[in-house]
C-alpha cells in the first residue's frame, strides 16, 4: 500500500509534441482514483508512466517516499491490467496467474496460496486447471487480474480493462472490480474513456484533454461544479445543454439573455453572488450551460419558450428534443438546439409551443473564449462598493484602516477581496451562515453586515461568529476607473545553467589527493548562485548532456525565499511597501521588478540572495516546469 505524489509531469516526444502537461497530483494511500478523457488525451501516457513503461520528460514521481523517476519497472512494487488479456493460451489458469512469481523464484507453496486465494477473491477457483480457451472474456479478464493481485502490490494499474467486453459484461465487471478495490484495500489508478465507468467507479476522477488536467474532483463535485466547457459537456448523459448568452446585474437581479433567441430568464443575484464581476455589464459574451434533468415543461407562464421536434422514450424518463429559436426548421445543430428530460413515459405534440421552466441552481456559466466558468465553485473575489478617504476604507457598512502602502488611493472604489485573503482579526465580526469541505480547504460562508462573503480556511469555524481582518496585499481596488492590483507573490527573472568543477582533497586508496568536483550554479545577469542538489539533478534529468547548460530558463521565487545580503544579485530599491505587520522592498533586479520581504528599510543599491532550495525552475524554451 502505498501514496503517489506527481510533481510537474511532463511527456514531450523528440518532435516537439507535449502528450502530458504540467500533470500535478497526489493520490492517497487505498484510493481509487480514474484518468478518464478522449483519445490523445494522455491519460494512458501517464499511466504508463506511473508503470515505468514511458520515460518521464521531467518532473518527480514519488510511490511512498521513494522518488521513482529512474526505477526499472520491476523495482516499483506496481501491477498492471492492459485492455488485451494477453493469456498464454498454451497454459493452465494456474500456470497464467502463477507465471510471474515463478519468475521471481517465490517459493512454491507460496505461490499456491496467492494463486489459490486469489482465484477465490476472482471467483474462477473452479476454472484453475483449464485453458483460456475454454473461459468466457469475463472470465479471462479475471484471470488477468489475477496475475495482478498475486504480486501483491502497492499499486494496481488498469488501463482499459473493459474495452473488449460487451455491455453486460462491462456493467458486472465495473462492480466486480470496485468490490476488489475494498477487499484488497491498495491503490487503484484507473484509465477509461467512458464517463460512465469514470463516474461510477472512482473515488476521484481526473478529467484530460491535449495532455492537460481540466479537472480532478469527486464523481458527484465534477458533476455539479465542472470548472470549465469541456468538463460540463464530458460528464453527464444526455450532455449539458449550451447557448450563447450575456448576464446582467439589475439591483438585487441578474438578468440571463438568450442572444440567439428571444428568452431571458431573472435569477435573484444571491443564488449567483460567485459571478465574476466583469461578466455583469450585459455586453461581455458567456456560454449558459444547463443539463437536460434541470428544464422542466411546465404549464405556468413562466421561464422560456421551446418548440418540441421529437421525443425518446426511455421507460423510466422521456428525453424531449426542442429547439429555443421558435422559427427554426434546421435539424443541424444550433446554439438553440435544447434536450429536456422528464420523468416516464410522456408524450409532447411535434412542432408544439411548450413554457419549460429552469432550474436556478442548475445554472452553470462559462467565459465564452477561454470556457473557464465564471461560476466558480471557490469565488475569485468578493466583491463591494466603498470608498477610501485618508487611509479609511468605508465598505460593509463599517470603517477599515488601510495600511500605509496603500495611501495614495482616495475616491469612491470598488474592492475585491479574494476568499484567501479574509483572516481571523478584529476589524469586523460576521456571521456564520454555513461551510463546504472543498479540495482540502473550507469555504466559509459569511453574513457581514447583511453582505454576502466567502472565507478560504484550512480547518471549519465550530461558533456562530467569525471576527475578521484581511490582508491588504492581496486585495484588489478600482478608484476613478483605475484598477491597483494585489502585489505580486512571485518573482521571475531568465538565466542559464553553469557547471565549474574544482578541486578538493579526499581520501583514495587511502592517500589524500586531490580530484575535480562538479559544482552547479544558476547563471543571472552576470552573477552566479548556488543551485541546490535537488535543482541540479532535476534540470539535468529533464534535459541531455550538456543541453542544460546552452538553454534559457526562468527562474522564480516568492518575495519570502529571497534577502538582503552581502552577496548575490545586484539590485537598486525603488520603493518600501508597508503593509503595517509586514513590510516588503519594491527592487529593480536587471529589467524585472522584484518584492522581497525584509523587516528593515534600505535605499541604494543592495544585494538579494535566494533560498537555493526554494528556487522553481521553467524551461522557457519548451515552457515546462522542471522544478
Amino acid at each position: 500500500m502505498a501514496n503517489l505524489s506527481l510533481k510537474h509531469i511532463y511527456k514531450v516526444y523528440p518532435n516537439g509534441t507535449k502528450a502530458v502537461n504540467d500533470f500535478n497530483m497526489t493520490i492517497d494511500d487505498k484510493e481509487f482514483v480514474v484518468l478518464v478523457g478522449p483519445s490523445g488525451c494522455g491519460k494512458s501516457t501517464t499511466l504508463r508512466m506511473i508503470a515505468g513503461l514511458e520515460e518521464i520528460t521531467t518532473g518527480e514521481l514519488k510511490i511512498g517516499d521513494s522518488i521513482v523517476n529512474d526505477m526499472e519497472p520491476k523495482e516499483r512494487d506496481i501491477a498492471m491490467v492492459f485492455q488485451n488479456y494477453a493469456l498464454y493460451p498454451h497454459m493452465t489458469i494456474y500456470e497464467n496467474i502463477a507465471f510471474g512469481l515463478q519468475m521471481r523464484h517465490v517459493d512454491k507453496d507460496e505461490i499456491d496460496r496467492r494463486v489459490k486465494e486469489a482465484a477465490k477473491t476472482l471467483g474462477i477457483t473452479d476454472y484453475l486447471y483449464k485453458k483460456p480457451k475454454e473461459m468466457s472474456g469475463g472470465q479471462r479478464q479475471r484471470v488477468a487480474l489475477g496475475r495482478a493481485i498475486v504480486r501483491e502490490p502497492k499499486v494496481m494499474l488498469l488501463d482499459e480493462p473493459l474495452s473488449n467486453l460487451d455491455a453486460k459484461l462491462r456493467t458486472q465487471m465495473r462492480s466486480e472490480i470496485v468490490k476488489l478495490h475494498k477487499k484488497l484495500a491498495t491503490t487503484f489508478i484507473y484509465v477509461t474513456h467512458d464517463q460512465v465507468e469514470a463516474m461510477t467507479m472512482g473515488t476521484r476522477i481526473v478529467v484530460m484533454k491535449d495532455g492537460f488536467i481540466k479537472q480532478i474532483d469527486t464523481p458527484k463535485n465534477l458533476y455539479k461544479y465542472p470548472e470549465n466547457k469541456f468538463v460540463a459537456g464530458f460528464i453527464g448523459t444526455p450532455q449539458m445543454n449550451f447557448f450563447n448568452g450575456v448576464i446582467e446585474k439589475k439591483e438585487n437581479d441578474l438578468i440571463i439573455t438568450f442572444t440567439d433567441s428571444n428568452n431571458s430568464i431573472k435569477v435573484p443575484f444571491d443564488l449567483m453572488m460567485k459571478v465574476k464581476s466583469e461578466y455583469l455589464d450585459g455586453k461581455k459574451p458567456i456560454i449558459i450551460g444547463i443539463r437536460a434533468e434541470d428544464l422542466k415543461p411546465t404549464k405556468a407562464e413562466t421561464g422560456i419558450k421551446v418548440r418540441v421536434s421529437h421525443t425518446e422514450e426511455l421507460g423510466t424518463e422521456t428525453l424531449i428534443y426542442a429547439d429555443m429559436n421558435l422559427e427554426n426548421d434546421d435539424f443541424a445543430e444550433a446554439n438553440t438546439k435544447v434536450i429536456l428530460k422528464d420523468t416516464g413515459f410522456k408524450e409532447y405534440e411535434t412542432d408544439g409551443i411548450y413554457n419549460v421552466k429552469i432550474n436556478e441552481l442548475g445554472i452553470h456559466l462559462f467565459d465564452k473564449e477561454t470556457e473557464i466558468s465564471i461560476l466558480p465553485r471557490i469565488p475569485e473575489f468578493n466583491t463591494y462598493s466603498g470608498s477610501i478617504n485618508n487611509c479609511n476604507l468605508e465598505a460593509l457598512n463599517t470603517s477599515f484602516k488601510l495600511p500605509k502602502a496603500l495611501e495614495s488611493l482616495n475616491g469612491l472604489c470598488e474592492v475585491k477581496i479574494p476568499p484567501r485573503a479574509i483572516l481571523a482579526g478584529n476589524d469586523l465580526i460576521c456571521k456564520v451562515k454555513g461551510s463546504e469541505f472543498i479540495n482540502g480547504k473550507y469555504l466559509i460562508n459569511l453574513d457581514a453586515n447583511g453582505y454576502n462573503m466567502y472565507a478560504l480556511r484550512d480547518e471549519d469555524v465550530k461558533e456562530e461568529t467569525l471576527s475578521i481582518t484581511f490582508d491588504y496585499k492581496l486585495l484588489s481596488f478600482n478608484v476613478a476607473g483605475k484598477e491597483y492590483k494585489p502585489m505580486p507573490l512571485i518573482n521571475g527573472i531568465a538565466g542559464t545553467f553553469v557547471m565549474h568543477e574544482v578541486k578538493e582533497e579526499a581520501l583514495i586508496n587511502g592517500k589524500a589527493k586531490k580530484k575535480k568536483v562538479p559544482y552547479y550554479s544558476l547563471a543571472i545577469d552576470n552573477t552566479l548562485l548556488p543551485a541546490s542538489a535537488l535543482t541540479a539533478k532535476k534540470m539535468c534529468l529533464a534535459l541531455p548532456g550538456r543541453e542544460v547548460f546552452n538553454t534559457p530558463f526562468r527562474y522564480e521565487w516568492s518575495p519570502y525565499d529571497l534577502e538582503i545580503a552581502d552577496t548575490g544579485l545586484d539590485a537598486e530599491v525603488l520603493d518600501i511597501i508597508d503593509y503595517g505587520k509586514e513590510k516588503f522592498l519594491k527592487l529593480a533586479i536587471a529589467s524585472e521588478v522584484f518584492f522581497v520581504k525584509t523587516n528593515k528599510e534600505y535605499s541604494g543599491k543592495v544585494k538579494v540572495r535566494p533560498m537555493p532550495e526554494s528556487t522553481s525552475v521553467v524551461e522557457l524554451k519548451r515552457n515546462i516546469r522542471i522544478v
